[in-house]
Formats: C-alpha cells, sequence, structure tokens
C-alpha cells in the first residue's frame, strides 16, 4: 500500500496549495490513500463540513483532526456522519466522532487510520497508549488489516518517540503532527513500522508556523498582546511523508519525506 499524510492544513493558503497539490502528488508517488490534517484549516483554528467535503470531493481519502477539532461547532455532527474523518481517540467517548476508522480502499484493501493528541504540554487526555492498546486488540496486521496508520498529534518530540517504539511493528506507521515544523529524523524502525517525529504544515511558511508573525513576536518580547493571531496569506507549501507497505505484512517498505511547492 502506497500513502501520502499531509501535515496541518493552516488556513487558505495550506487549503489550496493542497488543494493543487493532489493531482502531482498522484502522479508522482500512485498512491492508494491520500491523508491530511485539517486541524487549523478554518483560518487557522480547527476545520467546517464545507472544507472538509471539498478536500474530499478534490481526491482525499481521509482527514485527521487535532487539539483544535472542537473549535468550529458545525464540525460536530460532521464527525458522526462522515466516515472518512477521525478525531483524537484518546479524547471521552461520549464526545462526537470516532478515534479511529476502517477506510476501504480503491484497490480493494483496508486502512485502519487513528489518531491520539499527546499529554505532554496538551490539555490533559486519556493515555494514547492505553487507547491504541485497546483498538489494536482487535486488529493483527496482514491478517484482517492491510495497514494501520496512526496520527500522533503532540507537542514533545520524546512523546512520540516513545510512542512509535512502544508500537513498533504492530503498526504500519506513526507518523507526528502539531508542531508545523518537518523534522528530518524520518525512518523505519526495527520492527517495521515507519516513523516521523513531525510531518510539517501545508501553508504559508514565511510566518510562525503558518500565523503572521507580529502577535507571536509581541507576546515574546512582552508577554502580551491585544492582537489576536492570523494566519499568513502567502502562498503555501505542501509538507508531508510517503509510505509504502508490504502487502503480505502490513508493515513499512519505505518512508519518504515530502516537500511539494508549486
Amino acid at each position: 500500500m502506497k500513502i501520502v499524510y499531509l501535515g496541518d492544513i493552516v488556513a487558505r493558503p495550506g487549503r489550496e496549495a493542497v488543494i493543487d497539490a493532489v493531482r502531482p502528488l498522484k502522479e508522482k508517488y500512485a498512491y492508494d490513500a491520500l491523508l491530511v490534517n485539517v486541524d487549523n484549516a478554518a483560518h487557522g483554528f480547527g476545520c467546517t463540513p464545507k472544507i472538509c467535503n471539498r478536500l474530499l470531493q478534490t481526491g482525499v481519502t481521509a482527514i485527521v483532526t487535532g487539539d483544535h477539532v472542537w473549535n468550529q461547532k458545525e464540525i460536530f455532527s460532521f464527525l458522526n456522519e462522515n466516515k472518512r474523518i477521525v478525531r483524537p481517540l484518546n479524547y471521552p467517548a461520549t464526545l462526537p466522532g470516532l478515534g479511529a476508522r476502517e477506510i476501504p480502499l480503491d484497490n480493494g484493501q483496508k486502512l485502519l487510520l487513528a489518531e491520539v493528541v499527546g499529554r505532554v504540554f496538551m490539555e490533559a487526555v486519556d493515555c494514547p497508549l492505553r487507547a491504541l492498546d485497546t483498538l489494536l486488540e482487535n486488529y493483527t496486521l496482514g491478517k484482517n488489516i492491510d495497514a494501520v496508520f496512526v496520527d500522533i498529534h503532540a507537542e514533545a518530540t520524546a512523546e512520540k518517540q516513545a510512542l512509535a517504539r512502544y508500537f513498533d511493528g504492530r503498526v504500519s506507521a506513526v507518523i507526528g503532527s502539531h508542531t508545523h515544523v518537518p523534522t528530518s529524523d524520518a525512518v523505519i524502525l526495527p520492527k517495521g513500522t515507519a516513523y516521523q517525529t513531525d510531518t510539517g504544515m501545508c501553508g504559508d511558511y514565511n510566518g510562525v508556523i503558518g500565523f503572521d508573525p507580529r502577535t507571536p513576536i509581541e507576546r515574546l518580547k512582552d508577554k502580551f498582546s491585544a492582537g489576536r493571531l492570523e494566519p499568513c496569506s502567502g502562498k503555501g507549501i505542501v509538507c508531508g511523508t510517503f509510505i509504502e507497505t508490504d502487502d503480505a505484512t502490513g508493515l513499512a517498505l519505505k518512508i519518504e519525506p515530502i516537500k511539494f511547492i508549486q
């Protein structure tokens, strides 16, 4: 299976860059699944059904979210209704949506897509390891599922690394998101799981993690700012990760960072 995962879409520059990149990425990677993170797609905070539907209609296979998933209230019912979007698994089960879904692909294979949020420097949530452990009790790579993709949406690099090592050999890929900065540590772990600490963002990199730098600089310099974070408005760059898995085992054969500029 060939999977392309694109990192946090930040506002209009990120949305437009991803939509423009769908066809060229398909031509280059011949992917079976195109996954995108929409945690900052709606003016930098959360996402809306309208944005999700446009991405899905353009050719995106499935969508993950993150800690901003609750910022746009209109997404709540969409999380229940649409079977190609997940919110973090380690939020309470009573909240809208699901933290993992089986995604049927056009080639007849099935991909299990799951997302967890971290606990370090984040709001209090259930343990991501225990949540995934419970989920994986029902799945075995290469037997009843063709591939398992896990997005860990977290601040701390050590937490992401620890989770990936813990699930090495049980999932196809653990790819980090949330920090908006692509890391250069893409690797296949010893037992066959593809890993990258952060896949980066899709947005305007001429700012501070996709936002106009003025307010972040004021907050850093003076510990106060009367302004709100506003997304950058320049041209977006697409960053992500390509993973290829073995059809027999579901384990990773290849991982490659993506940086697409059009």
